[in-house]
Parts: C-alpha cells; sequence; structure tokens
C-alpha cells in the first residue's frame, strides 16, 4: 500500500510540460525527464532532436511535398494528434489529403493523416516492458484511428518499418526503397548521398 503511495505521489510531482504524449490518460514522459527534474539536463535538452533527426525529418519533408504538393500537405515540427480521448501522439511528419483541411485552427489535428512517418523518439521507454511496446503501441493506434501507412526510421540500426492497415509489417533496411503514397518512393541512403551526406 505503501509503494503505491509513493508512486502516486511521484507521477503527481511530474510538470505537465514533460509530458510528450498521453495514451488514454496515461502520460509517456520525455526520454530523461527525470534527470530535468533533478536539474541534470534542461528542458531543451530533452525536448530538442539530434542533428540527424532534424535533417531527415527536414530532407523527406521537402521530398514529399515537391512530389504531393498538388493534393496534400506535409505538416511536420512534431504536430500534435488526438486520435482517442484522453489520448494524443506527436508526428514527425503527417502526410494529409488538403481537402480535409480546409478550416485550419490552433488546436492539435483530430483528422487522421494518410500517412505518418516517423524518425526515432524523444519518448521515455523504461516503463514499458519491451522498448518495441511502445512502438507497436504507438503504430497499432494509428493505423486503428485511420491513419493508412505509418513508417518508422530507426536511424541508430538504419532501419525502415513499414506498418499498413490490412498488411503484413516489414522491416527493411534503409538503403532500400519503399513505397509512400500515389507511386511516390523514398529511399533514405540515397536522399542523404544527394545531399552530400554519408553515415
Amino acid at each position: 500500500m505503501k509503494t503505491a503511495v509513493k508512486k502516486e505521489k511521484r507521477r503527481k510531482r511530474v510538470p505537465k510540460y514533460l509530458i510528450y504524449e498521453m495514451r488514454k490518460g496515461s502520460p509517456i514522459y520525455y526520454r530523461d525527464y527525470d534527470k530535468v527534474i533533478s536539474g541534470e539536463k534542461t528542458l531543451e535538452e530533452v525536448m530538442g532532436s539530434s542533428e540527424l533527426q532534424s535533417l531527415l525529418i527536414m530532407i523527406i519533408s521537402n521530398y514529399i511535398y515537391n512530389f504531393l504538393k498538388k493534393n496534400y500537405f506535409v505538416l511536420g515540427n512534431e504536430i500534435g494528434f488526438k486520435f482517442a480521448p484522453r489520448s494524443w501522439y506527436n508526428l514527425d511528419i503527417a502526410i494529409i489529403e488538403k481537402e480535409k483541411l480546409k478550416k485550419i485552427s490552433d488546436k492539435y489535428l483530430t483528422v487522421p493523416p494518410k500517412v505518418v512517418i516517423e524518425i526515432d523518439t524523444k519518448a521515455d521507454l523504461r516503463k514499458f516492458e519491451n522498448p518495441q511496446d511502445y512502438f507497436h503501441r504507438k503504430t497499432q493506434d494509428l493505423l486503428d484511428s485511420g491513419v493508412e501507412k505509418v513508417i518508422w526510421i530507426f536511424t541508430h540500426d538504419k532501419k525502415v518499418w513499414v506498418a499498413e492497415k490490412g498488411k503484413r509489417w516489414i522491416i527493411t533496411d534503409w538503403n532500400d526503397t519503399i513505397d509512400v503514397i500515389d507511386n511516390l518512393k523514398l529511399n533514405i541512403e540515397k536522399l542523404l548521398k544527394e545531399e552530400g551526406i554519408e553515415l
């Protein structure tokens, strides 16, 4: 009983600004949120993107927008997507039909994008039994909400994970060419090389 009370108190002490995402009323905190509370790290350190993550988001967004700008918006900047009551995720890149966003608001997106592209995560994964649980749950939640395809790019392993509604999920290398949407194909390694970057 005492342990449960201590955990509840600890949970209440975490400031709201350290919540990265919310799933069914359960907060998912920023990675190393506890180090911000203890003063070991600043808020900016845990919220900021790495050079590689930021670069990939920019390059991929520009590449996709140039092909799809007639019919789609390519939204970024970790746009908030409210997919269920008391539930929202941050999305690195969201491809959504222009006709679905005719009225723009200053609130979180509630219309499911057609495609979501995620590059790594800033989420603290320690509360999950297996780090993969987070990626599985977020992916399945997005697909269940109406997103047709979720693409994860993992920079450390140089892998790409493609999950599509009604199809088998696949994991491949990022030098492989994958289908994104409307015959648009994406090859991460090729895009980086075109920018003069080799990892």
